[in-house]
């Protein structure tokens, strides 16, 4: 998950091949208090917590607490809880409820409770994790180690992420890991007196689902899941195949950025626009824009268009205003909104890296991080050691499972999922591997779409399917690997698209997703 600086930010043991370990029986949890939260945005929202086991193996042990969000059904009849999670890990997903009850047809939205939590350790649960405040403060050494110092000091930074988490949080870190949070969504469920509940994930909410769905399939009413994380690459091969994904986005954004030659007059030729970006990386590196983007900021800052080409018109103009002028302004403006992080950003790194390093296996042999880095760098250099570091500190991390868990499910009923082919944060792999695993689900493929969290954004063609199943389960059923297909969201325009991205739609969808996973 990348940070945004003006964004809501956003048990069992896993063993070799399998997810196993019902928790100890508990107490059925005491009912949440809801409370008016709404906002101008969201005007029936309502906020609660909860107290749930921080080891769901011990449920009389200590308790932490979640924070919940809520807008509750409006028609006669309920079909239950919509759970929903934006991903991460370590995104908020209060305000997402508020969104997908407005951004649902109402009579869908009216049949549902749809609930918004922050999972355990995020932003208003307790306690929030935040393991090195500033760990991103610019201006960070160069990503790409071109020389052994540079590998020396962002080696140096990641040990230092791993043992900062240790020493604050020694006592938690063996319980923030998918499993636990999933079991914290059955805790979730008993509280709000369901028999069963509907689930929409998004990114890294598409594994917390499937998981969810794996422990307790006969719970599960409607499972929607939205640009789909690869559960037999959890976690270091997703990553690699993530930037190699990454690359080919940041390769279309250079050919966008030529199309529109007569706007931003950087080249009709794609390659020489992206040869032209690498020229700013290196003349940055050497002197950062405004004090404060460097070349790793710079990557920071382009790595959200990988996400969403709503951004790619500031991203492009930005590009533009450096090329041609030097002027800085826009660039450290692009910086501030996309890639600057604050605490939010602070709590939601320290999540990630806390239930990445602790779900699984990472290699703790620096040598195979730097073959592999090297390796990508050599065919997808954009994102190859950015990337790399960021999820560095797992090489070093005190906890750890072992073994990769088996999401694997013949015992759903219909499930729905939603994949562009040309997304980098979930490449489209992860789709077809999630459809073979989760038996009786249906596939809905955006072709040629490269945005991340496609659903509820203005395809309507995806909502059609999305709204047809959350109102009786219907689901497209095809002959081969795909049951739908929707054409893509069209390409944004220059100059208008400027305007139009910041209010849409897509961009409010992909504010509360936030970036990386």
């Amino acid at each position: 998950m990348r940070r945004r600086a003006a964004v809501l930010c956003a048990a069992a043991a896993v063993l070799a091949g399998s997810v196993t370990g019902v928790p100890a029986r508990a107490a059925a949890p005491a009912r949440p208090a809801w409370k008016n939260c709404g906002t101008g945005d969201y005007p029936t929202l309502q906020c609660a917590s909860l107290r749930v086991p921080l080891d769901h193996a011990d449920p009389d042990g200590r308790q932490i607490t979640l924070a919940l969000s809520r807008v509750p059904h409006t028609a006669r009849t309920s079909q239950g809880p919509l759970l929903v999670n934006p991903g991460g890990p370590g995104g908020s997903g209060l305000t997402l409820a508020g969104f997908v009850a407005s951004a649902l047809p109402k009579d869908v939205a009216a049949q549902y409770d749809v609930v918004g939590f922050d999972p355990r350790g995020v932003g208003h649960s307790t306690p929030a994790l935040d393991c090195a405040p500033g760990h991103f403060d610019p201006v960070r050494p160069d990503s790409v180690p071109a020389t052994p110092a540079l590998e020396r000091a962002n080696l140096a930074r990641a040990r230092s992420f791993a043992a900062d988490c240790s020493r604050r949080y020694a006592d938690v870190l063996p319980y923030m890991d998918t499993v636990s949070a999933a079991q914290d969504m059955d805790t979730i469920r008993a509280a709000l007196g369901a028999p069963r509940l509907s689930y929409l994930g998004y990114s890294y909410g598409t594994y917390l689902g499937a998981v969810y769905a794996k422990l307790h399939p006969e719970r599960i009413h409607r499972l929607v899941l939205d640009s789909i994380v690869d559960p037999t690459g959890v976690w270091y091969d997703d990553n690699i195949g993530q930037e190699h994904a990454f690359d080919d986005r940041h390769r279309a954004l250079m050919a966008w950025i030529a199309k529109y030659d007569a706007t931003y007059r950087l080249g009709k030729d794609p390659a020489k626009v992206e040869a032209r970006w690498y020229a700013m990386r290196a003349a940055l590196a050497k002197q950062p824009a405004g004090g404060r983007v460097g070349a790793a900021e710079l990557e920071d800052t382009f790595i959200p268009g990988g996400y969403y080409d709503g951004y790619w018109p500031y991203l492009a103009e930005a590009f533009a205003a450096y090329a041609h002028d030097k002027d800085t302004g826009p660039l450290v403006e692009a910086y501030g909104d996309f890639a600057g992080v604050d605490g939010s950003g602070d709590n939601g790194y320290s999540v990630y890296t806390a239930v990445q390093c602790g779900d699984t296996a990472w290699p703790h042999d620096w040598a195979r991080w730097r073959r592999d880095a090297w390796a990508v760098y050599a065919k997808s250099p954009f994102m190859a050691w950015n990337n790399a570091w960021y999820n560095a500190p797992c090489a070093f991390w005190p906890t750890g499972r072992t073994g990769r868990p088996d999401v694997a499910n013949t015992r759903l009923p219909s499930s729905l999922l939603f994949q562009a082919t040309d997304d980098a944060a979930t490449p489209y792999a992860g789709g077809v591997a999630a459809h073979r695993l989760l038996a009786g689900s249906s596939l809905v493929v955006e072709q040629g779409g490269g945005n991340h969290g496609v659903t509820l954004s203005g395809n309507a063609c995806l909502d059609r399917y999305l709204s047809a199943y959350l109102t009786d389960g219907t689901v497209p059923r095809g002959s081969g690997t795909v049951d739908a297909v929707c054409a893509k969201s069209p390409d944004p325009k220059p100059p208008a698209a400027k305007a139009a991205s910041t209010s849409s739609r897509g961009s409010i969808l992909h504010s509360l997703l936030g970036f990386r996973r």
